[in-house]
């Protein structure tokens, strides 16, 4: 408890007490604004988009690399890690370079919004495959045989015994993913442009106020965005929980 206190609880705490220092008028005046507005709204529903799509298409890799076969499935495999392995700044270089003015693919998406969810499409991609892929590889296939040979279909199998057994693990990297999203700032810088009102994220508005000398303004930003991770996954953790109980 005290290394974790050090760690997290502490700096945490310190945020909030920063934030404090304008009382709530300063505070309220600070996230209410316009363009900070603007900022945490796009990155917030930014975020839970790329979350909703990792769940879905993350499940389907980790799927595909545990039961099935095909040629370059070793490639794929290492392949998914190379988010991981970037640095955020490298991202976004590469995303430029694919997807702007100069894009070998003919798709201009540079300073726009479509770019923002693309940027952080790539950097959470392995968050949901990494947690559920071990899960997948450890469920014994005896239980869904035995649930084939009583005449469920594949449909029933999946939503009544895979799927509870796997909720734990989505949730898990749906909570990374979701982190993860609103708080980059890397991979974003080059592709969106950082346009108010338009492009900019909250943590590049973060950024913005602790150059201009405004900790207060910076700590506000940060506690809105912290309050908004925890309720996310406490939310993630209340469905994963219905979802565990509906496979009793």
């Amino acid at each position: 408890m005290t290394w974790f206190s050090l760690l997290v609880l502490i700096p945490l705490a310190a945020v909030v007490l920063t934030a404090s220092t304008n009382g709530w008028d300063g505070f309220w005046t600070t996230v209410s604004s316009s363009q900070t507005a603007s900022a945490l709204r796009l990155t917030v529903l930014e975020a839970i988009g790329v979350t909703v799509l990792n769940v879905v298409m993350g499940t389907a890799l980790a799927w595909v690399l545990v039961r099935d076969r095909f040629w370059g499935k070793r490639v794929l495999d290492v392949v998914i890690d190379v988010p991981f392995a970037l640095p955020t700044i490298v991202a976004g270089l590469v995303l430029l370079s694919l997807y702007g003015d100069q894009s070998p693919l003919g798709i201009d998406v540079a300073n726009t919004r479509i770019a923002v969810f693309l940027a952080l499409a790539f950097v959470t991609l392995p968050f949901v495959v990494r947690t559920v892929q071990p899960v997948l590889e450890s469920l014994e296939r005896d239980v869904e045989e035995a649930a084939a040979s009583l005449g469920a279909s594949r449909a029933t199998t999946f939503r009544r015994i895979i799927l509870p057994s796997l909720a734990p693990a989505i949730t898990a990297g749906a909570a990374l993913s979701f982190a993860r999203a609103i708080s980059e700032y890397g991979s974003l810088v080059l592709l969106s442009g950082n346009l108010p009102n338009r492009t900019e994220v909250a943590s590049v508005r973060v950024l913005s106020y602790i150059e201009n000398g405004n900790e207060a303004a910076a700590a506000s930003v940060a506690a809105i965005l912290l309050v908004v991770a925890l309720l996310v996954i406490v939310l993630l953790d209340l469905i994963q929980r219905r979802v565990a109980r509906r496979g009793e």
